[in-house]
């Protein structure tokens, strides 16, 4: 019987198992963005195992460029319909779905050392999840974890969604940053669930942050201020930015903008776009701002990514 650590081993190496038929396999490999390559497998084989997830921190002094962080998961209950892809279902990925075969579905996330410096070259280093994403802890680990509700949520969701080309790009870099912040959580004495922000008990509160973040992504091309997001989700600016940062744990401009320099990425490299069509869609009133922005985000004038 195939265990779910072994599957998550050879994940590493972009390997099959010998006794599982791959049926589905999605990937991005950006320069300077986010790596990740999601499988689903049928297992023909007896599956009997929790949900696993794998955090991978490679470290090496004498090479800090070769340093990643990287995120492993399988999940298994879900189904595969043959007549059509689960992007385009409307049933979720699990057992309500019509689909005829379970699958054991594989996902990893890969980081560089240089795409998370962007989260700590201005924070000053107070946990281990922070020496972690700055590549100043000094011992490489690889820790096993079980999954959250929340954690096996978001995957379903990469699994089970409508959007396609340039939407679903914003989809799914939203989507991966909150699996990191999540899966840090495991670094840390933190409990996964309860807030500093005592206004954050109410769930309604917590929605409209939810919400508000939505909206962002909504707006990747026409930037918002934090009043009008406010007025949008119908709560007190200053209750905004402390519960966003609290929940998400970056600040709404950061955030905002490390989406739209993400997405500028995607449209650089995949779409081939011109400096001066990404800098508009982007909504950028020049592209010397644009280019000025890039430069500072990722490390790379935006000409560096054209194929």
């Amino acid at each position: 019987m195939i265990q779910a650590l072994d599957i998550l081993k050879v994940a590493q190496r972009g390997g099959i198992e010998p006794s599982m038929d791959l049926l589905y396999q999605k990937q991005q490999k950006i320069p300077g963005s986010i790596q990740y390559d999601i499988r689903r497998y049928y297992a023909q084989n007896p599956w009997i195992a929790e949900d696993t997830g794998m955090m991978v921190y490679h470290y090496n002094a004498k090479r800090p460029s070769e340093n990643y962080l990287e995120l492993r998961y399988c999940t298994t209950g879900n189904r595969y319909c043959e007549e059509k892809s689960c992007a385009q279902c409307k049933q979720l990925p699990t057992d309500a779905c019509s689909g005829k075969i379970r699958t054991v579905d594989v996902f990893t996330f890969h980081f560089t050392s240089t795409f998370l410096h962007q989260f700590t070259h201005n924070v000053k280093l107070s946990n281990r999840k922070d020496e972690v994403l700055a590549f100043k802890h000094p011992n490489a680990f690889s820790k096993i974890f079980t999954l959250s509700i929340k954690k096996r949520n978001i995957l379903d969701a990469l699994l089970n969604h409508s959007y396609s080309g340039a939407l679903e790009n914003i989809f799914v870099n939203a989507k991966v940053h909150e699996l990191l912040l999540y899966s840090l959580d495991h670094l840390i004495d933190e409990k996964e669930e309860g807030f500093t922000c005592k206004f954050l008990a109410d769930e309604r509160s917590k929605e409209s942050i939810h919400q508000a973040r939505e909206i962002l992504l909504q707006h990747i091309g026409d930037p918002l201020t934090i009043k009008e997001l406010s007025r949008k989700v119908a709560m007190n600016e200053c209750y905004l930015k402390k519960g966003f940062k609290e929940i998400f744990g970056t600040t709404i401009f950061d955030f905002y903008q490390q989406q739209r320099m993400e997405h500028a990425k995607y449209l650089l490299y995949e779409k081939s776009l011109s400096v001066t069509d990404v800098s508009a869609m982007l909504g950028y009133s020049s592209i010397s701002h644009f280019s000025a922005a890039f430069k500072k985000h990722t490390g790379l004038k935006p000409c560096e990514l054209l194929k």
